[in-house]
């Protein structure tokens, strides 16, 4: 069975941060794409080739037409909410967004013959870890209604398999971050909430000072420690589970993560090794919810798909996203 030489792949969401990464990988490896987005958070001039439409998943009418006209083989969905805090004050969005407008995008996907379907999830739904590094056998109890959508994201998928036979992968992300190491793509947000690039807009002098919230948890230098994941292996790895579903592969899910966590103060460390200067930052009080260190254990998708991290060093991953920034101090369009 082919798993590439044209393949038809349609990308829900393409035009975002890991979205539009994940569509520059399908193409290079010769992939035929189409990539779907609304636009809301995304970029058009992040798409940077393959077939494009201007369609939201809640145009329940639009996406079955688009599934039927294209007739890709895998869907691969990353058109979903995403910030945790937004999630708390306005959570009928998320349910909305994540939920609803998912049920659309695989009716579709049911009704048009898909095979497989890649799920964009992520490490909120283990919520607080009661061990580390985090298998993919811990209790998933979210804390947050973003990570409770993307829980229950998985659930439909395995209620969808059972029902219609379409296999899945979800692909639990820890922290995305980094950038195309060739300039092409690099990750703007407004609002900006990740780390990295708050430290290097600290650096380029948009803000004062970098908010580091909690300087007493109990790890080695005092502040929280995250596992950063660059988005080319991210990309990687959505390109090997869409193989892996191309070659009947079995349904499953995945940590997505370097095993190794940074601390907040070894983020700004790299900053200042990286672009050659301080980056201010102030101490803030500890946010409830935030636990001391999350860190994954990808070894299950290493062993089920040969999938390990080519840019596993903080330094690399920051140096990356100074690069598009420096390039690109306003994002898409500067």
């Amino acid at each position: 069975m082919s798993v590439k030489g044209g393949d038809p792949v349609l990308v829900a969401g393409g035009a975002g941060f890991i979205g539009s990464h994940v569509v520059l990988a399908l193409l290079e490896e010769g992939f035929r794409v189409l990539t779907i987005d609304d636009l809301s958070a995304g970029h058009r001039e992040a798409v940077l080739g393959g077939d494009f439409m201007e369609l939201g998943l809640g145009d329940r009418e639009g996406i079955a037409r688009a599934v039927k006209s294209f007739q890709p083989r895998v869907v691969l969905h990353f058109a979903a909410h995403c910030y945790v805090g937004e999630s708390v004050l306005d959570p009928a969005r998320y349910y909305g967004n994540n939920v609803a407008s998912m049920v659309n995008l695989l009716d579709a996907c049911r009704e048009g013959g898909v095979e497989g379907f890649v799920f964009s999830s992520t490490a909120a739904t283990y919520g607080e870890p009661g061990s580390v590094p985090i298998t993919e056998d811990h209790p998933q109890r979210p804390i947050n209604p973003y990570g409770r959508t993307k829980l229950v994201g998985e659930g439909m998928l395995r209620d969808y398999e059972r029902a219609y036979g379409m296999r899945w992968v979800a692909l639990r992300y820890f922290n995305a971050a980094g950038a195309d190491p060739r300039g092409r793509l690099g990750e703007h947000h407004e609002p900006e909430t990740h780390l990295i690039p708050l430290v290097l807009q600290t650096a380029l002098g948009r803000r004062k000072e970098l908010d580091v919230y909690g300087t007493d948890y109990d790890t080695p230098d005092g502040s929280c420690i995250r596992d950063y994941v660059h988005v080319t292996d991210l990309a990687r790895a959505h390109v090997l589970a869409l193989e892996h579903l191309l070659g009947d592969g079995e349904s499953d899910a995945f940590n997505l993560g370097n095993s190794q966590g940074t601390s907040v103060l070894e983020v700004l460390s790299a900053a200042e090794n990286v672009t050659g200067g301080p980056v201010a930052r102030r101490k803030c009080p500890r946010r409830e919810g935030d636990p001391a260190i999350l860190v994954a254990d990808p070894g299950k998708i290493t062993r089920a798909l040969g999938w390990r991290p080519e840019y596993p060093d903080i330094v690399d991953i920051v140096r990356t996203t100074w690069d598009w920034m420096s390039a690109h101090p306003r994002g898409y369009g500067s």
